[in-house]
């Protein structure tokens, strides 16, 4: 589990629910964290995915991590996978493909 900028932003990424598999279905959850791209979003209500990305904490007030949506697109295409149409390995589904990436 990913330990998050404070204990406020853990409870709200990790909300336990016995009514939705879907978080995007449950109300009481507020924040998605997606840990293959290190980004932090506020959830949209609206009956959909959508989410908004946000930079800081909004009980702490820390800068968030940098997303690294573009660089995920990037290594991808480096290796030659095309992410709409090819399987994307499982490394990519999580955060593990970032340990195996140098750091800039």
């Amino acid at each position: 589990m990913t330990n998050h900028c404070c204990e406020a932003m853990n409870s709200h990424v990790n909300v336990p629910c016995d009514q939705h598999d879907d978080p995007f279905a449950c109300p009481d959850v507020l924040i998605k964290f997606s840990a293959k791209f290190q980004e932090y979003g506020l959830i949209i209500h609206d009956g959909g995915t959508s989410s908004s990305t946000i930079e800081f904490c909004p009980w702490c007030g820390r800068r968030l991590p940098q997303t690294q949506r573009d660089r995920w697109f990037d290594e991808l295409e480096r290796r030659g996978i095309d992410p709409w149409e090819d399987e994307v390995p499982a490394e990519f589904q999580d955060d593990r493909w970032l340990a195996a990436m140098p750091q800039d």
